[in-house]
This record gives structure tokens, sequence and C-alpha cells, in this order.
């Protein structure tokens, strides 16, 4: 690019972010660049993560004495109009969005997690020290592993893979377990339907969670870590090596990390897709080089974990939340949520859904706040008519439940999981008695086999169900699919047979009808078996 030592560059931030890039990002960062190079204009072409805002991608952001002001959605063709309408100067067009950091629907939000992501160029690693990165892991090293232990103890930091189990507790038992040899393992399998901060998190601050892995390195005792990403998320693995690298050759990892006595390094390992492995002992198993297949417990990996020895097995959430946990202390970080699910949460809105993307908020945000203030209601204009919330295996609530606070407990209580903060919406013309089924089919294409309620349970599930909607003998088939669930439940040998129920059961507690043959959109109600 042409020099311009009396002009100075304005910079120009465009995302790199997998969804950005799927709806032209890339072509749109091009654009903009052969723009510039053929007007000699003095540009830094920035990639970084999204936003999050993903109605709105590709988003253009321009650094300017107001902030960062943004565009979009831009496409390819928009770009000479928007450079002479004064895009370089934040001037107005009918793409300009105003200062980004300004938009109600992030300046609403409790960034904790998701703090630098959008915001920094991923892999620049003075960037992520300028945006307050290695906080964390300089404050843990300093302290005593015990410490450090306590301090995400203290903070109430929870599982956020799903399960929720306080990550303090884990870590401890692990620091407490004997030997030299033990593994920090991030689950990084993200493969429930509407999920995506994972991915997002690992392309857009990828430093980010080799600090948590790190602190947690520390805080046990282990000298080597894993990665295990799944295959369909090739940006995602290609960001965290090309981070790995650069965080070696600054000394953020392997011998005397940061100068200090610790070591420790980390490598990634790719899944081949079985949804199984996004159960942590299935991983493990896969990451020894072994069909994915679940153990059985205890041994709880704490104890015997990867190659036998004991493991922390955490989200790519937890982890990532880590740094900031030990750089603002557990008090600040338990000021954020509600009873016993404290700081935030990354919830996910997908499916049909006018606002679709990444909403961070603390603990105690209801459903209905989600989805209609953030999330605009459904694309399609009509009826919101149910929401699954926790992944494919999660209850359908429908609108009479959307007041539920985003908690742990409260959703427990009603029959519901939280899980990973996926929130997939759908409209009136959904046909719950199909959710259902696919349910216990998805159970039946996903299992590992290994336990025969999940095995046999799951493909007995989609024939019962096709019965009851034939009309053939319903109360008796409905009585046995009320017998299957609680088989399934009790007797699976993990939460992908254990939960599968839990999705069948809901839809035919709120929406009957659809099990009784064709219902139109216009008479559908809810209703119970």
């Amino acid at each position: 690019m042409t020099q311009h030592p009396a002009q100075p560059h304005v910079r120009i931030y465009v995302p790199r972010d997998s969804a950005a890039r799927s709806v032209g990002a890339d072509e749109v960062a091009a654009a903009i660049q052969q723009a510039a190079d053929s007007a000699d204009l003095a540009v830094d072409l920035v990639r970084t993560g999204s936003r999050g805002m993903l109605w709105l991608e590709p988003l253009v952001e321009v650094a300017t004495e107001r902030g960062r002001i943004g565009y979009g959605p831009v496409t390819p063709d928009d770009v000479p109009a928007l450079l002479a309408a004064g895009l370089l100067d934040g001037d107005e067009h009918p793409l300009r969005l105003g200062p980004v950091d300004e938009l109600p629907w992030l300046a609403r939000q409790n960034r904790v997690t998701f703090a630098r992501v959008g915001v920094i160029d991923p892999l620049d690693a003075d960037d992520y020290l300028r945006h307050g990165g290695l906080t964390g892991l300089r404050t843990a090293l300093k302290l005593a592993p015990a410490d450090v232990v306590a301090e995400v103890t203290d903070s109430g930091l929870r599982g956020r893979g799903g399960a929720g189990f306080p990550a303090g507790i884990k870590w401890k038992t692990v620091l407490d377990c004997p030997g030299e040899l033990k593994f920090i393992c991030c689950n990084a399998d993200e493969g429930d339907s509407g999920t995506f901060a994972d991915r997002m998190l690992m392309e857009g601050d990828p430093f980010l969670l080799i600090e948590g892995m790190t602190i947690a390195a520390h805080a046990v005792g282990a000298r080597e870590g894993y990665f295990y990403i799944r295959s369909e998320y090739p940006d995602a693995v290609a960001t965290m090596r090309a981070a790995i690298d650069i965080a070696r050759e600054r000394g953020w990892l392997g011998t005397s990390v940061l100068g200090t006595p610790l070591d420790f390094d980390l490598h990634v390992r790719v899944g081949a897709g079985a949804y199984i492995c996004g159960e942590e002992t299935s991983m493990l198993e896969s990451l020894e080089g072994k069909r994915g297949m679940v153990r059985a417990k205890p041994p709880i990996p704490a104890i015997e974990g990867l190659f036998g020895k004991p493991t922390v097995v955490n989200n790519v959430l937890t982890l990532a939340t880590v740094p900031v946990v030990l750089a603002q202390g557990a008090n600040a970080y338990q000021e954020l949520g509600v009873e016993r699910s404290r700081g935030t949460q990354v919830f996910q809105l997908g499916g049909n859904i006018a606002h679709g993307g990444i909403v961070e908020t603390a603990f105690g945000i209801t459903l209905r706040e989600l989805i209609e203030e953030y999330g605009g209601g459904t694309r399609s204009g009509r009826p919101v008519r149910t929401a699954q919330v926790g992944g494919p295996l999660g209850a359908y609530l429908p609108p009479s439940s959307f007041d539920l606070p985003m908690d742990y407990e409260a959703f427990a209580a009603a029959g519901a999981m939280v899980g990973h903060g996926g929130i997939v919406v759908f409209d009136d013309t959904v046909d719950m008695a199909a959710q259902a089924r696919f349910a216990m089919e998805f159970c039946a294409a996903e299992s590992c086999g290994k336990c025969t309620p999940c095995r046999v349970g799951s493909v007995r599930g989609v024939e019962v169900i096709d019965k009851i909607v034939a009309g053939e003998q319903r109360d008796e088939n409905l009585a046995l699919l009320d017998d299957l669930c609680e088989l399934m439940t009790e007797g699976s040998l993990c939460a992908m047979g254990g939960l599968t129920p839990l999705p069948v059961r809901s839809a035919l507690a709120h929406f009957a009808d659809d099990f009784l043959g064709e219902v139109s959109a216009d008479t559908r109600t809810e209703g119970t078996v």
C-alpha cells in the first residue's frame, strides 16, 4: 500500500468471524482495500471478531474522534458510495448506525467474557495487552495455587457448558489429587443447535482462552493442556493454532511462563463431529485416540481423566471467564447474577428471530426480555409459539413461561434447563409433534450406543410418536411413551439419553393438539396431555 507520511491512516474494522464471512465480509474487506488503494487513501484495515449483532453483518466500523462509527449490513457494491459519502470521517449514509458502543442493543449488555470480541484483532498480541490482556494471569501467578482455586470458588463461577457445576470445586479436586502429571482440557465441541458462543470467542479473542487455561494449569499443577474443537469449526481451529504459536513466541506458553517457574503448553485436537463427544468422558476417549463413548462414573475425570490422570475439563466460556475473575476479583464477579447463578451468561439467539446474535448479560434476565427486547420477535413477523432453551435436548417453553428468569435453579424447577445458553425461537407454524420426534431421532443418530436406554429407547421413541400422530391406540401409546421417557431419564449412562425426554415431554405438556393429527396454525392452542 502507498505510504502517506503527511496523512494519518484511518483505521477500518471488518469482522473475520465465520458468520460475517458467510455473508460476504471478506468481499467487503477486499472492496474497501481496493477502493482505498485506487483512491490513494491511507487506510489500515483490521479484521476483528464479530460484535454479535448478526443481522447487521457484515458490519464495518471506522475509528473517529467520536468513537468507532458503524455501518451495516454492508455489501461490496455499497463501498464506493460509502467512501464518497465520507466513510473515513464517519459521515452520514443510510447504512450509518452511529457509535457502535452506544447502540442500545450493545450498551445495555454486561460484556464480561466477550468484552474484547469484535473490538480487537484476535491475533494481535499487543492489541490484546492494550485491552487488559494477561492481567488475570499475572495476578494468578503471584498467588499460591490454592489461593487461585479459592478465588474461582468464591466468585461462584459455574460450568458454562450446561451442567452448571461449580468450577472451583472441580479445580480443588484436581489440585488435591497426588501425582505430577495432570491435564487441562477445554471442551470446545460445541454441537448444540442454536449455539455459537464458543466459536465466536475462539475466533474473536483466542488469547483470553489461552490465558484462562494457563491460570487453571497454575491453579492445579498441570503442565499440558488440550483444546478439543469440532471439525465443523475450521476457522476456530486455525485461529487457536495461530494464537498458540504466537503465545509461545511471546513466552506466554512453554517453559517459564512469563518468567515464572510455571511450565505449561497447549495443543489443539480436532474431533470428527460426533455430538456425544461434547460429553466430557467421551471427549477424553476421543482425545486418547479411541472411539468417542461414554465412560461409567465414578471415577470422575477430576480424579481419573485423560490417560487416567487428574484432569480439569471445562467449557470454553468457563475457562475464558477465569481471567476476568482473577483480574477484577471474586467479589466483583459475585455482584452480577442472582441466587446461585452468579456472573454473566452468554446467551445465543437463533432460529426464527429478527435480531439473532450474542447477548451477554447477568443471570436473572427473563426469557421474554431476551426474545422480545433483544431478539425483536420472529424474523417471519408471525407470533412466537415456543422457544427451545439449552440445545436440542432442552425443553420447549410456551410464551406463558417466558417470564422465567435465566437462572439454573429457576429453570430446573420449571422442568427446563439453561444449558449452554442457546435459545432457538419458533413461530406459530411449527409442528411440535415433529419437533418431539426429532429429539428422539437425533438421539438415535448421535447415541454412542454404550447403554441400552439411550441406544434402543430413542429408536422406540420415534416409533411410538409416529403411532400417536397416526392415531394408533393413542392412549396406550401415550402411556408407553411416558414410561419410555422415564426409563431413559433414569437409566441412561449420560445426559444424552437422560435429557432426550425433556423436549418430548415439554412438547406433550404444552402443545398437545399437535399430537392429535393435522392442526393449522390458526387453531393451535397450548394444552396438556
